[in-house]
């Protein structure tokens, strides 16, 4: 989904102790803490996935959408547009199949923006050794798409997506465990995101977590949350290994 980027003083809070850049693995959110969408095509799916199964009008008008998931968002969606939600669920898979259908079909539209930092971040964690991976709202289909169109596939081995796991705190739970098959049972992992719903997921988890403030939330809601890492932009956070060096 859109998200804001604001212009921002560069600021970071770190937790006493605690190597950012020295866990094994990561997990990355995609809308606000890798890339902006400059397009409406994800946005829009929803929309046309709802009409193109049901033929019923749907708006995302008053539904949380910054650090929800496509399919909460398709159900708070449908339940204001008074779908019941005994009709609605037995035709969520075929609504999630062509909001899906909906992206690949427009990919070309797409027009992601990425946030400061972040492929300089992804190879600096990677020539550490880290295992990458997603977890995002995202639905795997589109989440795969928008990570092709920006450039950044070749950094990351495996995700977690809504599609599968609807509560982000279930994503990032299962998302850890394919990230601990890659790097070991005993693996260190870590959440990056850019809301607070990332924060709580990650702790809810046990898991320490990253949080941007390059999306919707600013550096000093985030910082509300309790993160083990705050941070303007991930260019800000790296900025703070090259001061060590």
């Amino acid at each position: 989904m859109q998200t804001n980027l604001k212009v921002h003083e560069p600021r970071v809070s770190l937790a006493p102790e605690f190597r950012w850049d020295g866990q094994d693995a990561y997990l990355f959110d995609i809308d606000g803490t890798l890339l902006r969408s400059r397009d409406r095509v994800h946005f829009d799916s929803i929309a046309a996935g709802v009409q193109h199964v049901t033929g019923v009008c749907v708006t995302l008008d008053g539904v949380t959408v910054h650090g929800s998931t496509d399919t909460a968002i398709l159900r708070e969606a449908c339940a204001k547009a008074g779908i019941p939600a005994q009709v609605l669920e037995p035709q969520v898979s075929a609504i999630l199949d062509a909001m899906s259908n909906h992206v690949a079909a427009r990919r070309d539209e797409l027009q992601p923006l990425l946030m400061p930092g972040v492929r300089e971040t992804l190879r600096h964690l990677v020539h550490g050794g880290a295992v990458l991976g997603v977890a995002t709202g995202n639905l795997e289909t589109i989440g795969w798409i928008k990570i092709e169109k920006a450039g950044l596939r070749e950094w990351f081995r495996f995700g977690g997506f809504s599609d599968h796991y609807p509560v982000r705190a279930e994503l990032i739970r299962q998302a850890a465990r394919k990230a601990r098959a890659l790097a070991g049972e005993a693996a260190s992992v870590c959440v990056v995101g850019d809301t607070p719903r990332d924060i709580e997921a990650a702790q809810a988890n046990g898991l320490p977590v990253i949080a941007v403030a390059t999306g919707h939330y600013s550096y000093d809601d985030l910082l509300q949350h309790g993160p083990t890492v705050c941070a303007t932009t991930l260019a800000d956070l790296l900025a703070t290994v090259e001061a060590k060096l």
